[in-house]
């Protein structure tokens, strides 16, 4: 109960801090946002847009260990939302919001690290089962954490993803090995890794959890969140990575266009997710960002 307190009277301090700032540099007027219904909807789904293309390079470059490309997103996150805070003349490291940024630094690059564990040891269509279910978190969470609303259209709305996750994906788990599963044929499905569905799992409440700590910070311009997450999340994965023995160049030519392609995607989807949980409740935004399986099932 007091961390509950605690975070509500986060997020209605930071709500008081976005009514008060008006500076001359303000990008994206809140006043011009409010008068566009669903932007931030429209803005998620775009950003899984972005996200879904970070998936395809990834997958495309074989010869780079995931955790080097993870440092390549959070590079390219970090680098370009450094101009914009210096613009903005914004505080990077504001008291009373150090702990927060930091748990969402932690909670999103765990995740996403905890998730390429997942897909590396399960077969794809189980592991995006897992994974995917995010939204039904996240409308938990907000509702726990942050007092949202969890009503019966948001229920329905979780209750059709979860749905179409499993539809689309079909899971050997569910669907036994007579129906083809989105995974390739040359995967092995019938003797999942207990540790890759626990790292599913836990990716799953990772990333949440991080939704619901960027809804809570929704009174920081988006610039000073990126910078701390990239910075964090550089610093984590490249000591991950070194640990790893994986810290190395990628190779010139197409590898190193692909890999300036994935960081400044990684940037775009960011931003739009930053900035959609800044318009909308974390539930409705998670569901939104369901889109990203719909992209996938299309690229694959």
């Amino acid at each position: 109960m007091p961390e509950q307190l605690e975070l509500q009277q986060l997020v209605e301090t930071g709500n008081d801090d976005c009514e008060r700032v008006h500076t001359p540099f303000q990008i994206f007027p809140p006043s011009r946002w409010r008068t566009c219904p669903y932007l931030g909807l429209l803005l998620a789904t775009i950003s899984s847009l972005f996200f879904s293309l970070c998936s395809v390079i990834v997958k495309w470059l074989v010869n780079v260990h995931p955790m080097e490309l993870a440092a390549c997103r959070f590079v390219g996150v970090l680098l370009p939302a450094i101009p914009i805070v210096i613009y903005r003349n914004e505080r990077v490291f504001p008291r009373g919001r150090r702990i927060m940024l930091i748990l969402r630094s932690f909670v999103g690059t765990t995740g996403l690290m905890l998730s390429f564990y997942a897909f590396r040891h399960m077969p794809l269509a189980d592991a995006s089962v897992v994974v995917f279910s995010v939204p039904v978190f996240v409308a938990i969470f907000a509702y726990l954490f942050l007092k949202e609303p969890c009503g019966l259209f948001n229920a329905i709305s979780v209750v059709l993803t979860l749905i179409g996750v499993v539809l689309i994906t079909r899971p050997p788990l569910l669907f036994g090995h007579s129906v083809p599963a989105l995974a390739s044929s040359e995967e092995v499905t019938n003797s999942s890794d207990i540790w890759g569905a626990i790292a599913a799992f836990s990716a799953t409440l990772f990333g949440a959890n991080a939704y619901v700590l960027l809804r809570a910070l929704k009174g920081l311009h988006f610039s000073v969140i990126m910078t701390n997450f990239g910075s964090f999340a550089l610093i984590q994965t490249l000591a991950v990575t070194w640990s790893l023995g994986a810290l190395c160049l990628p190779r010139c030519g197409e590898d190193r266009l692909l890999v300036v392609a994935l960081a400044l995607f990684s940037f775009g989807g960011q931003i739009l997710l930053t900035i959609a949980l800044q318009l909308e409740q974390a539930g409705p935004v998670a569901i939104a960002r369901s889109a990203d399986i719909v992209f996938a099932f299309i690229w694959q």
